[in-house]
């Protein structure tokens, strides 16, 4: 039998989700919307990580970038859906509490990383718009490869912090979470602890990583901006300009809503509105992602393209 409420001397063991909703009527069309959403996250993200990986001409940086930015929009989507899709589907909103501690701790991973991928791939753009003449001697394999490296030390070194600050605290009152998956802002107002030193930690890591990626971004692509200005040719202008909107546009709903969950006090929070907001970097990012960096681009659909063929090439014999 679970019990919501603790005796104040006893530790939650399990957790329980609020959820998305508690309408019955609701609950498998849900299932469906988000079956359709991973389904697509999951063909979207790790097919564009195999035609890079197939075709030799996508070896270059940005293609680089985009295949492991493909990877952790596939691990942060995996992290919280199937369990979602899971609750909606049999009704169960249990969650072991070392469950609760490896969905946190994987959602931070990923979440960081995506961050710092995201300073890289503008820094990337940076140097091709603003110094093509060296553009092979900057963005060595090696810069890549430590670029790549250095993201995911600095999303495991997040995660690690805030798993651990968090999971120290005691939960004792309830086991009850207003929510769909192991966030941070409702597992702080569910402690019984003095969560004030985990606010403060939460507020300036989080803050430091946020800015940090967004002040790169922000100088990379004020230099590119300059730099387009500068061209002659209004055609070049205009693609260039197309490119950083669809970026910019991403950057802005990623980082929005990690701004608006985290950088703000917890007696401000909503839960209602955190659900929705979580919603959108959870699950709508993951598949808005292949879609704005990859294919609306040509030398991605050529190589679609040429997969294709070569799959029905093979079937055919």
């Amino acid at each position: 039998m679970d019990k919501t409420y603790m005796e104040n001397d006893s530790e939650v063991k399990e957790f329980i989700f609020v959820g998305l909703t508690d309408a019955p009527e609701l609950q498998v069309p849900l299932f469906i919307i988000f079956f359709v959403i991973y389904l697509i996250t999951l063909v979207g993200n790790l097919g564009m990580v195999i035609i890079i990986s197939w075709d030799s001409r996508l070896h270059t940086p940005m293609y680089f970038f985009l295949s492991n930015l493909s990877l952790v929009d596939f691990g942060y989507s995996t992290a919280i859906t199937p369990k979602v899709m899971a609750e909606l589907l049999t009704g169960n909103k249990i969650i072991s509490y070392n469950g609760c501690a490896a969905q946190f701790f994987f959602f931070g991973v990923f979440t960081t990383v995506e961050s710092y991928l995201l300073a890289a791939m503008a820094y990337d753009r940076y140097v091709a718009v603003c110094k093509p003449l060296h553009y092979t001697t900057k963005m060595t394999s090696g810069v890549c490869a430590g670029l790549i490296i250095g993201s995911y030390f600095c999303g495991f070194l997040n995660s690690s912090i805030h798993t651990g600050d968090t999971f120290s605290l005691h939960f004792c009152s309830s086991n009850v979470i207003p929510h769909f998956f192991c966030d941070l802002p409702p597992l702080l107002a569910l402690s019984c602890s003095d969560t004030h030193i985990s606010e403060l930690v939460s507020f300036f890591v989080v803050g430091f990583n946020a800015f940090f990626a967004i002040f790169i971004i922000v100088m990379s692509y004020l230099m590119i901006f300059i730099t387009i200005l500068r061209m002659r040719s209004a055609e070049g202008r205009k693609k260039a300009f197309s490119t950083c909107a669809s970026h910019l546009t991403a950057v802005s709903i990623f980082y929005g809503t990690i701004i608006f969950m985290y950088l703000q006090p917890s007696s401000s929070h909503s839960m209602d509105t955190d659900k929705m907001a979580s919603v959108f970097y959870t699950m709508i990012i993951p598949i808005l992602n292949p879609l704005i960096y990859s294919l609306r681009n040509k030398e991605v659909k050529n190589a679609f393209s040429k997969l294709v063929e070569g799959a029905k090439s093979t079937f055919s014999l």
